[in-house]
């Protein structure tokens, strides 16, 4: 059974104006490409699971999608901490309720531990976020940006990081019946892009 809330809309919307502006700083490694190509590209993915389960309150997975990655836009090398303390610090401010803030914590935190954690045993919210997470990292130019951010590394090492990301993201994350449907050729896609080719092409 889903998390069920009465979210004030402008309190959503301030808290992503607010997540908008502290992406674009530049210290911010990925300042100048991270709302477009991948929160954003989180949300909508988010939205279009929770038509599945009608159970599941939109407004409080537009809240997941964008604190998912509170602390790394603030503190890269202490994303969860960061994203436990200033995030929730960040939620009560703007005046969500203690109990949603809570929940929502909750969530980011459980996603984070998916190495750990059975994503298939989680609650229904933090399989949408981590599925939704996972599937955006194959929409737009999200494994092209690695290359352009870590110029140094060679292809083949390049190539390796995103098979590494790409699996761990299909083994670990992407647990949403539908997503995983939806996704699947992507996925092959993508592994094939990075050098992980089928025995046969024409079969």
């Amino acid at each position: 059974m889903g998390y069920n809330i009465n979210m004030d809309q402008a309190k959503i919307d301030a808290f992503i104006a607010h997540v908008r502006e502290i992406s674009a700083n530049p210290n911010f490694i990925h300042h100048k490409w991270f709302v477009k190509w991948h929160l954003q590209l989180v949300e909508r993915i988010a939205i279009e699971l929770v038509d599945f389960y009608p159970e599941v309150d939109k407004d409080f997975m537009r809240l997941l999608a964008w604190l998912h990655d509170y602390g790394k836009i603030l503190d890269f090398d202490n994303e969860k901490e960061m994203t436990l303390t200033a995030g929730k610090q960040k939620l009560l401010e703007l005046g969500f309720s203690e109990e949603t803030v809570r929940h929502a914590i909750d969530c980011v935190e459980m996603m984070d531990n998916h190495l750990t954690l059975d994503m298939n045993e989680a609650p229904i919210e933090v399989r949408i976020i981590s599925s939704a997470d996972g599937c955006a990292h194959m929409v737009g130019p999200f494994y092209d940006l690695w290359w352009y951010e870590n110029p140094n590394k060679n292809y083949e090492e390049l190539m390796q990081d995103n098979i590494i990301k790409l699996k761990k993201d299909w083994d670990r994350k992407i647990v949403i019946p539908e997503a995983r449907q939806a996704f699947k050729l992507r996925n092959e896609y993508h592994l094939e892009q990075k050098g992980v080719l089928p025995e046969k092409f024409l079969s």
